[in-house]
Protein backbone atom coordinates (compact mmCIF):
# COMPACT_ATOMS: atom_id res chain seq x y z
CA UNK A 1 0.00 0.00 0.00
CA UNK A 2 1.89 3.50 -0.75
CA UNK A 3 -1.24 5.63 -0.68
CA UNK A 4 -3.96 5.48 2.62
CA UNK A 5 -6.65 8.32 4.05
CA UNK A 6 -7.73 8.99 7.16
CA UNK A 7 -11.52 8.08 7.10
CA UNK A 8 -14.04 10.54 8.25
CA UNK A 9 -11.93 13.24 9.16
CA UNK A 10 -10.07 11.40 11.93
CA UNK A 11 -6.55 12.06 11.80
CA UNK A 12 -4.24 9.47 12.50
CA UNK A 13 -2.86 9.25 15.84
CA UNK A 14 1.11 9.13 16.10
CA UNK A 15 0.53 5.17 16.66
CA UNK A 16 -1.26 5.15 13.76
CA UNK A 17 1.13 6.03 11.09
CA UNK A 18 4.02 4.59 12.92
CA UNK A 19 2.53 1.57 12.15
CA UNK A 20 2.35 2.00 8.38
CA UNK A 21 6.10 2.89 9.06
CA UNK A 22 6.46 -0.35 10.27
CA UNK A 23 4.44 -2.65 7.76
CA UNK A 24 6.85 -0.78 4.86
CA UNK A 25 9.83 -2.04 6.94
CA UNK A 26 9.00 -5.64 5.97
CA UNK A 27 8.93 -4.74 2.55
CA UNK A 28 12.74 -3.19 2.37
CA UNK A 29 14.83 -4.85 0.26
CA UNK A 30 18.46 -4.40 2.32
CA UNK A 31 20.34 -7.13 1.42
CA UNK A 32 23.57 -5.87 1.66
CA UNK A 33 23.30 -3.57 5.23
CA UNK A 34 20.64 -5.99 6.84
CA UNK A 35 19.39 -2.64 7.65
CA UNK A 36 15.71 -2.23 7.45
CA UNK A 37 13.93 0.81 7.21
CA UNK A 38 9.90 1.71 6.61
CA UNK A 39 8.84 5.20 6.63
CA UNK A 40 5.20 7.25 6.47
CA UNK A 41 4.52 10.30 5.08
CA UNK A 42 1.77 12.47 5.77
CA UNK A 43 0.71 14.74 3.38
CA UNK A 44 -1.54 18.09 4.39
CA UNK A 45 -4.29 16.42 2.98
CA UNK A 46 -4.49 13.22 5.77
CA UNK A 47 -2.95 11.32 2.89
CA UNK A 48 -0.05 8.95 3.63
CA UNK A 49 2.59 7.66 1.43
CA UNK A 50 4.43 4.83 2.41
CA UNK A 51 8.52 3.87 1.67
CA UNK A 52 10.91 1.57 2.06
CA UNK A 53 14.63 1.81 1.77
CA UNK A 54 15.93 -0.17 -1.88
CA UNK A 55 19.29 -1.13 -1.81
CA UNK A 56 21.61 -2.21 -4.77
CA UNK A 57 24.75 -3.75 -5.31
CA UNK A 58 25.77 -0.23 -6.68
CA UNK A 59 25.66 1.29 -3.19
CA UNK A 60 25.34 4.89 -4.56
CA UNK A 61 22.04 3.57 -6.58
CA UNK A 62 20.02 2.53 -3.27
CA UNK A 63 17.15 5.05 -2.14
CA UNK A 64 16.09 5.91 1.50
CA UNK A 65 12.78 4.91 2.28
CA UNK A 66 11.93 8.78 3.59
CA UNK A 67 13.29 9.72 -0.47
CA UNK A 68 10.41 6.42 -1.85
CA UNK A 69 7.72 8.06 0.30
CA UNK A 70 8.61 11.53 -0.76
CA UNK A 71 8.37 10.46 -4.27
CA UNK A 72 4.82 8.40 -3.66
CA UNK A 73 3.68 11.41 -2.32
CA UNK A 74 4.82 13.95 -5.24
CA UNK A 75 3.74 11.98 -8.10
CA UNK A 76 0.12 11.64 -6.29
CA UNK A 77 0.46 15.47 -6.36
CA UNK A 78 0.66 16.06 -2.32
CA UNK A 79 3.28 19.06 -2.39
CA UNK A 80 2.61 19.67 1.35
CA UNK A 81 3.21 17.64 4.26
CA UNK A 82 2.52 17.40 8.33
CA UNK A 83 4.46 14.35 9.65
CA UNK A 84 6.83 11.82 8.88
CA UNK A 85 7.64 8.42 10.93
CA UNK A 86 10.76 6.55 9.85
CA UNK A 87 10.90 3.04 11.78
CA UNK A 88 13.82 1.08 11.69
CA UNK A 89 14.73 -2.37 13.91
CA UNK A 90 17.71 -0.93 15.61
CA UNK A 91 17.88 -0.12 18.89
CA UNK A 92 18.50 3.65 19.00
CA UNK A 93 16.26 5.21 16.43
CA UNK A 94 17.59 6.39 13.49
CA UNK A 95 16.78 10.09 11.76
CA UNK A 96 16.73 10.65 8.36
CA UNK A 97 20.20 10.87 6.77
CA UNK A 98 21.38 14.39 5.47
CA UNK A 99 19.88 13.91 1.40
CA UNK A 100 16.82 12.38 2.98
CA UNK A 101 17.15 15.85 5.56
CA UNK A 102 17.49 18.09 2.30
CA UNK A 103 14.79 16.41 0.18
CA UNK A 104 11.92 16.31 2.90
CA UNK A 105 12.82 20.40 3.44
CA UNK A 106 12.10 21.23 -0.43
CA UNK A 107 8.53 20.88 1.00
CA UNK A 108 8.92 22.67 3.92
CA UNK A 109 10.75 23.14 7.62
CA UNK A 110 8.12 22.75 10.28
CA UNK A 111 7.27 18.87 8.94
CA UNK A 112 7.48 17.17 12.10
CA UNK A 113 9.46 13.85 12.34
CA UNK A 114 9.62 10.72 14.50
CA UNK A 115 12.09 8.31 14.61
CA UNK A 116 10.86 4.75 15.76
CA UNK A 117 13.61 2.15 16.56
CA UNK A 118 12.72 -1.57 16.94
CA UNK A 119 12.07 -1.67 20.67
CA UNK A 120 8.94 1.04 20.46
CA UNK A 121 11.72 3.68 21.92
CA UNK A 122 10.18 7.19 19.44
CA UNK A 123 12.25 10.30 19.21
CA UNK A 124 10.89 13.23 17.47
CA UNK A 125 12.53 16.87 16.08
CA UNK A 126 11.41 19.07 13.97
CA UNK A 127 13.02 18.96 10.28
CA UNK A 128 14.16 22.61 11.09
CA UNK A 129 16.23 21.26 13.72
CA UNK A 130 17.41 18.48 12.08
CA UNK A 131 18.75 20.81 9.19
CA UNK A 132 18.90 24.13 10.53
CA UNK A 133 21.33 25.49 7.53
CA UNK A 134 19.17 24.22 4.53
CA UNK A 135 19.75 25.23 0.95
CA UNK A 136 16.36 25.92 -0.58
CA UNK A 137 14.62 27.70 -3.32
CA UNK A 138 15.52 30.94 -1.87
CA UNK A 139 19.30 30.54 -2.19
CA UNK A 140 18.19 30.38 -5.91
CA UNK A 141 16.39 33.56 -5.50
CA UNK A 142 13.02 31.84 -5.70
CA UNK A 143 10.00 31.84 -3.77
CA UNK A 144 9.48 27.94 -2.16
CA UNK A 145 5.85 27.89 -4.05
CA UNK A 146 7.83 28.87 -7.59
CA UNK A 147 10.18 25.53 -6.98
CA UNK A 148 7.04 23.09 -7.05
Amino acid sequence: MTETRAQDGVTLSWEDLAAEARSARERAYAPYSRFAVGAALEAADGRVFVGCNVESASYPVGTCAERVALGHAVVSGARSFARIVVASGGAVPASPCGMCRQALAEFGLELEVMSVGGNGVATTWRLRDLLPAHFGPQQLGLAPEAAS
